[in-house]
């Protein structure tokens, strides 16, 4: 028999549906039978049939008509959202989000808890693939389990198994009471505050958390890690506050809050329900709730992944960044009418910083040169000239440290995605457990404060060739980029936009992992914050995104005072990229869409897409012993692990 689940103000209920030609009025009057029925006060209704109502779907929140046939416009299953007359939304209703992605891939990514990486972190995110565990991982967790059933069975005194937790490390729990004991814990645990990480975000952390399980030294049970992957495959994602972590004892609240909905407690989110309490979703979608067996609740929680999984999304995101920073630079100079003599591969031979070369690299290959002349550069070659300011001349040097810096932020953020931190792990091998700090957030907090100050100076040079490029006693260009000025503003309030952003992340960089706060009655007491430590990095990373989407609108604007001069065949490129999402700006106009079409040209690297075959190829026509890097520096994908591949099937 049919059934749907509806949402009335703040119950949800499961009403069959014996006869799929009833209507959509007929759906909402029972529902309205059924929650009155469970109010003391009729839930303040007097006569149902009296009662007005609008109902929506809760995908989409597209309007049912009452007249509809249920089986015209619903599934079997389909979860309804009904709006009294006169009721605001309910606060405890929290729509489906138009635009995220929910994917059903049908590839396959195999984990084995030492494989994975932070690109394809990321791309478990936005749902490119579902989940399955290698057999060896398989096997590594049986093992684990086996142990620990051991150590229960035998009746041992064991941290998080068969004691309390943190300041309750002592107390012996009974055998009857350890699955109460974990369920209490990620109850209690489950204490974060804030908007919900999206779907997309959610998704990674459970995909971390499961590559972490896959390890083999959490003692979680295997049908409790399958049916963790279920839930990822169905894209059932529990709701996971973003604020309440310290980073050590791990992320313990947003993994609670993981784990509860895993439960069938709380709230989740699928593309099928939208949000909705977390025991409706899970069956609508045939899965079943996890059972907490013993220790199991503290292997769920106790780990860095909240950490680990937005701070691989930040550092995804600036790499994407920071080498199309490098291509945006570049048609600065050639607006601005500078020169490509700094970055002559001998100059910087004698500072041979990598990312420094590299970036030195990018701009040869990108400006005036015999591979792609430019007529604006033969336009002022025997200007009088001598050099350009350190916005432009210094690029390689700035650009370049950013670069190194994500190179070692991307290091220890795939470190930590493929480490065990659970307390106390359990070495099946050995036969015991041990107590450590492996949960400790520092490593990936220091990398992400770190990356933020790295990636930050990107938006920092960026705002100040803004300027160059709006300022017509440094640009001999239109002041703000426009004709009639006076009339026109042109790019004067977009500058202003990059100067703010620029300054909000100055104080976003100031270091969250200096901080530490004794927590857990002192015996927690030092953390790392690192939770802050990744969200704000991901802040620093936007912002510096969209300064550099300003500066590539106000340079391609620029080119059009330069016009019929053209830059080089690369820069043309990007320039008629940009111009089939944003005309020339003629006279004023509503700006903000602008930049946000432009900035999504740089979240989806259209921008490097579109220069990288010449980057590419300037590079390998360089001759071996002069090759500053590697042609893998150009790969969209990171360098190659020395652990074993991923596999995908």
């Amino acid at each position: 028999m049919p059934r749907y689940t509806v949402h009335i103000r703040d119950e949800w209920l499961a009403v069959p549906c014996r006869d799929p030609t009833y209507t959509i009025q007929w759906l909402g009057y029972e529902a309205l039978k059924r929650y009155t029925k469970n109010k003391p006060d009729n839930g303040g209704i007097n006569a149902v049939k009296d009662i007005r109502f609008v109902a929506r779907r809760c995908q989409g929140q597209g309007l049912l008509d009452g007249d509809d046939t249920i089986e015209d416009v619903l599934e079997d299953n389909d979860f309804v959202e009904i709006a009294i007359e006169g009721d605001t939304m309910s606060p405890d209703f929290i729509p489906y989000q138009p635009g995220v992605s929910h994917l059903y891939p049908s590839c396959n990514l195999f984990l084995d808890g030492n494989s994975l990486t932070s690109t394809d972190l990321v791309n478990l995110g936005r749902g490119l693939y579902k989940i399955k565990l290698t057999s060896e991982a398989e096997n590594g967790v049986v093992k684990s389990r086996e142990l620990l059933d051991t150590i229960v069975k035998e009746n041992k005194v064991v941290y998080g198994i068969t004691t309390g937790f943190g300041k309750f490390a002592r107390t012996v729990i009974p055998v009857h009471k350890l699955k109460e004991l974990q369920e209490n814990l990620v109850r209690s645990h489950s204490a974060g505050v804030g908007n919900p990480l999206s779907p997309e975000r959610t998704r990674m952390l459970l995909a971390l958390r499961i590559n972490v399980l896959a390890k083999g030294y959490s003692g979680i049970s295997l049908e409790t890690l399958h049916r963790m992957i279920q839930a990822f495959n169905a894209s059932c994602l529990s709701f996971v506050p973003e604020k309440g972590t310290v980073g050590a004892s791990g992320d313990l609240a947003p993994l609670s809050h993981l784990a509860l909905g895993l439960m069938g407690e709380g709230k989740m989110w699928s593309p099928k329900s939208g949000w909705a309490d977390a025991k409706y979703v899970l069956e609508a979608h045939g899965l079943k709730p996890i059972s907490l067996k013993p220790k199991e609740g503290l292997a769920l929680i106790n780990g860095t992944q909240m950490i680990t999984s937005l701070g691989a999304e930040a550092v995804e995101r600036a790499q994407a960044i920071a080498r199309q920073a490098d291509i945006i630079a570049a048609i600065t100079l050639e607006v601005l009418k500078g020169t490509s003599k700094a970055f002559d591969s001998d100059i910087h031979a004698l500072r041979p910083h990598p990312g420094q070369i590299e970036v030195a690299m990018r701009f040869r290959a990108l400006l005036d040169s015999d591979h792609h002349p430019s007529e604006i550069a033969e336009s002022h070659r025997f200007c009088d000239r001598v050099q350009d300011a350190y916005t432009m001349r210094c690029c390689p040097q700035v650009h370049g440290i950013v670069n190194d810096t994500i190179d070692f932020t991307q290091k220890i953020i795939n470190t930590e995605i493929n480490s065990a931190t659970d307390n106390p792990m359990v070495f099946a091998e050995r036969g015991e457990t041990i107590s450590g700090g492996n949960f400790h957030g520092e490593y990936p907090a220091k990398a992400l404060d770190f990356l933020a100050i790295g990636v930050h100076e990107l938006a920092a040079i960026s705002e100040r060739r803004i300027e160059r490029l709006c300022n017509p006693s440094l640009s001999e260009l239109p002041a703000f980029l426009v004709n009639e000025g006076g009339l026109n503003s042109g790019f004067m309030i977009a500058h202003c936009t990059a100067a703010s952003l620029v300054s909000e992340n100055k104080v976003l960089c100031h270091p969250s992992s200096v901080d530490s706060l004794s927590t857990s009655a002192a015996t927690e007491d030092h953390v790392s914050m690192g939770g802050w430590a990744a969200r704000k990095a991901l802040r620093v990373v936007e912002h510096v995104e969209q300064v550099l989407a300003i500066e590539l609108l106000a340079a391609c604007q620029g080119i059009e005072f330069l016009r019929p001069l053209r830059t080089t065949t690369p820069l043309e490129k990007v320039y008629d990229l940009v111009r089939s999402v944003v005309k020339p700006w003629i006279k004023d106009r509503f700006m903000s869409p602008d930049i946000e079409a432009v900035h999504r040209l740089l979240l989806d690297q259209k921008v490097w897409n579109v220069a990288q075959p010449y980057i590419e190829k300037y590079n390998m026509e360089l001759l071996p012993e002069s090759r500053p890097i590697s042609p893998t520096a150009f790969s969209l994908d990171p360098p190659a692990s020395p652990r074993k591949r991923i596999r995908l099937e």
